[in-house]
């Protein structure tokens, strides 16, 4: 399983997210109010929005949230609120790497909420730079693996940037790697070619992974459960790796 994926494909994690569905919500809103304030209202000439608006569609955001959204974030309606992106470095359970996203209009309960997740979590907070060198920002596109083929993904974004299509664990997605500054090339492909795909951001991706346990994995788990608990997290990405077996045996636990 690749750290950079969030572990999004298991299904420990597919019901968190279930349980945690408006916590959700308000997460992939506060990305279109970002990205609306950044670019605009215009999804055509905003490809930030265009994505963020997608992912939050294809996770059954209300269009009418969404469209608030947009018109809040873009300044239209008077009541937009100014965020502020702050990335932490941490060190999870056994050394596990993690780059801790959050988009805060409060940075001091923001630094408050990450530091006591990571105490009550065995996590510590790292220096600048601790971490961060063994993440590059990337391009990674998600499209689920029902009705298409690896060698079809492959060929609709080969000459569009991408470095590589990867199946995920169980199977049920492909993961289309690029560099950041190809992403909207390599999603304009897969639309041409006609193929769907459930999102497309840029994420920060491992170098080198190290593979783990499955009672590490399971105390990772609940150090990035309990970061994600807060409103202010917007990713959580880390360098663990998962075998096949640790893989099976987690899956066991559900």
């Amino acid at each position: 399983m690749s750290g950079h994926s969030k572990w999004a494909t298991t299904k420990h994690k597919k019901a968190v997210i279930d349980a945690r569905r408006a916590k959700a919500f308000a997460k992939y809103i506060k990305v279109i109010e970002v990205s609306a304030r950044i670019g605009g209202a215009d999804l055509s000439g905003n490809p930030a929005l265009a994505d963020a608006v997608h992912k939050a569609k294809k996770n059954s955001v209300p269009g009418d949230n969404i469209d608030r959204a947009i018109k809040r974030g873009a300044g239209l309606t008077g009541d937009a609120v100014e965020y502020t992106n702050i990335v932490y470095e941490a060190y999870g359970p056994n050394g596990v790497a993690l780059m801790i996203e959050c988009l805060t209009d409060n940075k001091n309960r923001a630094a408050a909420e990450v530091r006591t997740a990571l105490n009550r979590n065995g996590g510590t907070l790292g220096e600048q730079g601790s971490v961060a060198y063994n993440f590059n920002r990337k391009g990674v596109i998600t499209v689920p693996a029902e009705g298409t083929t690896e060698d079809d993904v492959l060929m609709a974004v080969l000459d569009a940037g991408a470095e590589e299509v990867v199946p995920t664990p169980n199977g049920e997605a492909f993961e289309i790697i690029t560099e950041a500054s190809e992403l909207v090339a390599a999603r304009t492909a897969l639309v041409d070619a006609g193929i769907d795909y459930d999102s497309a951001e840029a994420e920060m991706v491992p170098n080198l992974k190290v593979e783990i346990d499955a009672d590490t994995a399971r105390k990772v788990f609940r150090l990035i459960d309990a970061l994600e608990d807060s409103d202010d997290v917007q990713n959580v990405y880390s360098n663990f790796d998962l075998s096949p077996e640790v893989q099976a045996e987690l899956e066991s636990d559900d």
